[in-house]
């Protein structure tokens, strides 16, 4: 079974930068997609950016141009480099996993890691 932990996360003032890591333990995961999801307080779950096991990437309207989603299947490690933060990406941050593909809403995902909170200041 795979366990995901995140890292990195953080207070970092507007137009800040932080990355963020997922690291998967129990098996090899690079026959799976991996994402990055996000949820504010009062707020549904949303899809932020997503890698396939084939290193398609997806982001969603509001990081792209800012966030950046990488893999390193040997260090079994995802990786979202977050620039120019606003206050409005302060949620916790999961990631999530799953065979082979991404998809953008988070029901069809079997793995999720425990979460990161990032704030930004203002």
């Amino acid at each position: 079974q795979v366990q995901l932990v995140e890292s990195g996360g953080g207070l970092v003032q507007a137009g800040g930068s932080l990355r963020l890591s997922c690291t998967a333990s129990g098996r090899t995961f690079s026959r799976y997609a991996v994402a990055w999801f996000r949820q504010a307080p009062g707020k549904e779950r949303e899809f932020a950016a997503g890698i396939s096991w084939s290193s398609r990437i997806y982001y969603s309207d509001s990081v792209k141009g800012r966030f950046t989603i990488s893999r390193d299947n040997a260090k079994n490690t995802v990786y979202l480099q977050m620039n120019s933060l606003k206050p409005e990406d302060t949620a916790v941050y999961f990631c999530a996993a799953r065979a082979l593909l991404v998809v953008t809403t988070p029901y069809p995902w079997d793995l999720w890691g425990q979460g990161t909170q990032v704030t930004v200041s203002s």
